[in-house]
């Protein structure tokens, strides 16, 4: 079987891989007041450290998306030895093709483009009070409702209006 071609108006994801500082991802998740209700996403998930984070500080339930398979499994690896793997979990995907209805919270340490991207398709699946915090970039046009600056970061959070 011949594999299939990407389709032509696929654009290649190209963000690094780099890590969120511990007092960045704790100042993220307290932005979002996350609490034990919560269903937090991590788009771009890396080693899995939002997601693990707050389900340890705050027993929310968390998904984290990354599309490289060495990613997932070190986050598999981090929650199991965090004690979280009940709560969260971790999938090979790419973040346009993840429906994150459930999501209460999404985070993302992206590129500015990306966020934009992203922006509608947060838009449209999150129900009103969902809450998109993050870390370094923002949206563009739309407003964040907070930022923060903590040490040479800058968190941003916005709400899905309505409810």
């Amino acid at each position: 079987m011949l594999a299939q071609a990407p389709a032509v108006d696929q654009i290649p994801i190209n963000a690094p891989f780099v890590t969120s500082p511990g007092e960045v991802v704790g100042a993220m998740l307290q932005l979002a007041a996350v609490k034990n209700t919560d269903v937090v996403y991590d788009l771009g998930c890396g080693d899995g450290r939002i997601v693990i984070h707050a389900a340890k500080k705050y027993g929310a339930r968390g998904v984290g998306v990354d599309i490289n398979p060495q990613r997932i499994a070190e986050a598999r690896a981090n929650a199991k030895e965090a004690g979280v793997e009940h709560l969260v979990r971790f999938e090979i995907k790419d973040i346009f093709d993840t429906d994150v209805r459930e999501a209460t919270v999404v985070a993302l340490y992206l590129l500015p483009e990306l966020n934009l991207r992203l922006r509608p398709k947060l838009q449209r699946e999150l129900k009103p009070g969902a809450r998109i915090v993050s870390h370094q970039f923002h949206m563009g046009d739309w407003k964040a409702d907070k930022e923060q600056v903590l040490g040479e970061s800058r968190i941003f959070l916005w709400t899905i209006p309505g409810g």
